[in-house]
């Protein structure tokens, strides 16, 4: 019941194509109606051309005209709509591949960044590709040889009945010791496939995982360390696999057994009725062939239960990830309030990851438009989450948060993002062109619009530099820039985006320190006249803030000017004489430490 149950999922996913998917059922059942005419038919021939031969008289032409037109009609139907059921199968599981593989694609970059960071990329990737893949196969030969099958069985095994009754229960007996058979194995290797996935999609992690870190593994030496790793789970996969497939052979030995078994029964039965007068010689070759028939069905039938049971894991990762709800995404009523001011309130605050210990707790500050709010504190001490929070990577528990006065959770998030630029402290960028990286924050950016940001973040020397200038590609993660490219790189994006709030997450921490006094002369420049939060590491930035936040265990300790939080001898104050205000015997390499963050 639970594959038939994930069945009906897989055939819920035609979605809009559904109608198309109803006309194919249909032509499957015609042709099954059809096939099951032409042994009949034939089964009549013989029985004319015996009962001619009996009475010493050749049989009328005549005679058999009527089916042998009947019989040649029904071929030329059954050639024909297997045609046209075969081609728009086809088109129609491509078209249904790809639009469900691109649902997949969009539900993920929706999913919350804590889904993401407890679920492997190269696990989503797998699932997609894998998952997309069984979807495809499936509903190809369900269109094409799967419900005709079921159709031939449900319909071929009562009418056999009506055609002799004695025959026709043979052929039942038979049928459901083979399908209670197939049941057993199915019953016996569900548990053994699904382990089977695992090493599979532990396999997908492992080399993504290596792969995205291959300068690592080049650097230590670990080359053989890893391929010996992923050999290992490789034999552990193997091994899981092979009783599944034992256990499958012995189904198809079984199969083929049971063409020879079900057509020498009915062989021997039909003779037995006959020699008592109770089956002709055309009804018995009528039934061998109908024996033949259901036993094609049948092993098409076993070729579905095969298919659908190898393919159950991946269709049910596939499935619980689609199911996942984002547990940030837009209320009903939200609205697209278009370019915000920057107004940003703070009220009561509370996030915790794991319920128990709080990341932030009773949050409460004010950001007015074009303040720079830069946030101080130990690793851990809540600065990122809360900024996280801004930008409704997640949800807080309590409290509130508002732009403009508005909750940011009644603005759809699209609109919230788009007043919203970021610089992380990890530059991220996609394995393509510096201007198509460049339009991330701006789709419609001019070459104009691109190089303005690119001279405003340091960043259009090196650019013009690259054979291919805006063209030319960063490589995966951008490896083939610098780290300090990478960051200008990043930077521009931002600036090219031109938000009313701005975060930025320790942006200029890979840049040296000749570049990060450029760098920082422009976001002094685009800062103006917009709300910026900065998690700050350096004096000059902290110095240039309107206001500091100094964050401790998730809470706010103290807020003020640099010159008053130095005044107050408090916590910033500890940390400001430990890293900002060297004795005059330190060196300044030694001056320029930045704060803990």
């Amino acid at each position: 019941m639970k594959l038939i149950r994930l069945y009906a999922r897989v055939l819920e996913l035609l979605g809009p194509e559904a109608r198309l998917g109803w006309m194919l059922a249909f032509a499957n059942v015609a042709l099954a109606g059809a096939q099951f005419a032409e042994p009949i038919l034939f089964g009549w021939i013989i029985d004319a051309l015996v009962g001619a031969q009996t009475r010493n008289a050749l049989p009328s032409f005549a005679d058999l005209m009527p089916m042998l037109t009947a019989w040649a009609g029904f071929g030329l139907f059954i050639i024909g709509c297997s045609v046209l059921v075969a081609l728009h199968a086809d088109r129609l599981a491509h078209r249904r591949r790809q639009a469900v593989l691109t649902d997949y694609f969009e539900h993920i970059l929706q999913l919350p960044l804590a889904f993401h960071g407890g679920v492997h990329s190269g696990r989503l990737m797998k699932v997609m590709l894998t998952g997309t893949d069984s979807l495809w196969g499936l509903w190809l030969a369900f269109f094409r040889e799967h419900f005709a099958a079921f159709i031939a069985l449900f319909v071929l095994l009562p009418l056999s009945l009506v055609l002799n009754w004695q025959m026709g229960s043979l052929l039942i007996v038979l049928c459901a010791i083979f399908a209670f058979l197939t049941a057993l194995v199915i019953r016996r290797t569900e548990i053994l496939q699904s382990s089977v996935e695992e090493y599979y999609t532990s396999l997908a992690e492992r080399v993504s995982d290596t792969l995205s870190n291959v300068a690592v593994v080049q650097g230590f030496a670990r080359v053989e360390a890893e391929v010996s790793s992923l050999r290992d789970v490789v034999n552990r996969l193997l091994k899981a696999q092979m009783p599944v497939l034992s256990w499958w052979a012995l189904v198809t030995v079984l199969t083929r057994a049971s063409t020879t078994i079900t057509l020498l029964s009915i062989f021997l039965l039909g003779t037995w009725l006959h020699l008592n007068g109770l089956a002709t010689i055309g009804e018995i070759v009528m039934f061998m062939n109908l024996s033949g028939m259901l036993i094609q069905r049948l092993e098409q039938a076993t070729g579905f239960a095969n298919r659908v049971f190898m393919d159950a894991p991946r269709l049910r990762e596939f499935f619980d990830v689609l199911d996942t709800v984002p547990a940030v995404r837009d209320r009903p009523d939200a609205i697209d309030p278009d370019r915000l001011h920057g107004l940003v309130e703070f009220g009561g605050v509370s996030f915790s990851y794991d319920g128990k210990r709080p990341a932030v707790a009773d949050l409460t500050f004010t950001a007015l438009p074009g303040e720079t709010i830069a946030l101080v504190g130990s690793t851990g001490a809540g600065k990122t989450t809360a900024l996280a929070l801004l930008h409704r990577a997640f949800d807080p528990q309590s409290g509130v948060i508002r732009i403009d006065g508005m909750d940011i959770r009644g603005i759809k998030l699209a609109a919230l993002r788009r007043n919203i630029g970021v610089v992380y402290q990890e530059p991220l960028l996609f394995n393509r062109a510096i201007a198509e990286n460049l339009r991330v924050g701006k789709p419609e950016a001019s070459e104009e619009d691109m190089r303005t940001a690119a001279a405003r973040a340091q960043a259009l020397d090196f650019i013009e530099r690259h054979p291919q200038g805006f063209e030319g590609a960063v490589g995966e993660r951008g490896r083939s820039l610098s780290g300090g490219e990478r960051q200008r790189i990043a930077i521009a994006r931002a600036l090219i985006k031109d938000p009313p709030i701005l975060i930025l997450d320790e942006a200029t921490s890979s840049l040296d320190a000749a570049t990060e006094a450029k760098v920082q002369a422009a976001l002094d420049e685009v800062m103006r006249g917009r709300t910026t939060f900065v998690i700050a590491h350096r004096l000059a930035t902290v110095r240039r803030a309107t206001r500091i936040l100094v964050f401790e265990g998730g809470r706010i300790i103290e807020s003020g000017s640099f010159e008053s939080l130095v005044a107050l001898g408090g916590r910033f104050a500890e940390l400001a004489k430990a890293q900002f205000l060297a004795p005059a015997d330190e060196t300044p390499a030694a001056a320029a430490q930045p704060v803990e963050t």
